[in-house]
């Protein structure tokens, strides 16, 4: 167990699985061949659709928003438990939330439009920058992304509520955001200070352990390279493999316990894993 840092808050760190892909295969995951341990490319691999929330006191940072029932239905995803459900499970009025760490814009990360209506937005500029420029024009490039999502955020730009990051940026006393790349343009992962250490959300920088633990590359994917020198970061910035959060591995809720008894698909991050 990695010590906390002095003098810093230890933050509760909370999982909430919201949304499933049963049917997903595991060529699905990877870019070919296929890493070791996995010889067959249409066994099944499936993928939750996780989003994040740290507390401290009565401060309260979500990570991502998740999608709602309506986009997901479009995109094939069943939601299993929608985002506001999860957070009134923890007690957290999303009028609470005081702040919105957007690892991405992609379309799984960036929903829920009216969720959070007093919360300032964080994002990496290039990710917006990204998303609304050239790019674009590709129907490939594109399709990760939801117009209304990027609409949404630049309605708020204008409004005042997003702030602009460019690399590593403090969020609040014990948090913070660092830019990666690889799976998007502007991808951000967030480390927390916990009663065990750091802990690395590392959202898409890493889709399942398996991605990190073979370096093998999660085939949505905007500059390879990138993607791998994110690897090289999540293991600089955590104390143990056991300190990395995985984006969408089901394996996440067998790892961790239960945030209170009987709140199915919640856990606690700040909690040593089982394994």
């Amino acid at each position: 167990m990695a010590a906390p840092a002095p003098g810093l808050p230890e933050w509760e760190v909370f999982a909430i699985e919201y949304g499933r892909h049963a049917g997903r295969l595991t060529f699905e995951n990877f870019t070919a061949p296929l890493p070791e341990g996995f010889e067959s490319h249409d066994a099944p691999m499936p993928m939750s659709f996780f989003v994040w929330v740290l507390r401290h006191g009565d401060r309260v940072i979500a990570v991502d928003t998740g999608f709602d029932r309506a986009q997901g239905a479009a995109r094939a995803r069943e939601l299993v438990l929608p985002v506001e459900d999860g957070l009134r499970g923890l007690g957290i009025a999303p009028d609470r939330v005081g702040d919105v760490i957007l690892t991405h814009l992609h379309w799984d990360h960036a929903g829920n439009h009216g969720l959070y209506d007093n919360a300032r937005y964080h994002l990496q500029a290039r990710e917006m920058a990204y998303c609304t420029g050239p790019c674009m024009c590709h129907t490939v490039l594109r399709r990760p992304y939801s117009v209304e999502d990027v609409a949404t955020l630049l309605r708020r730009v204008y409004a005042g509520r997003v702030l602009f990051h460019d690399g590593t940026a403090e969020i609040a006393p014990g948090v913070h955001v660092h830019l990666v790349g690889g799976h998007s343009r502007g991808l951000q992962i967030v480390t927390v200070n916990t009663r065990r250490g750091p802990v690395v959300l590392a959202s898409d920088a890493a889709h399942y352990y398996a991605n990190l633990d073979r370096e093998a590359p999660f085939p949505l994917v905007d500059s390879v390279a990138e993607m791998l020198e994110g690897f090289r970061t999540i293991r600089r910035l955590a104390p143990s493999p056991g300190h990395v959060v995985p984006g969408h591995d089901p394996g996440v809720l067998r790892r961790y316990p239960a945030a209170l008894a009987g709140l199915e698909g919640i856990v606690r991050l700040d909690a040593d894993p089982r394994v």
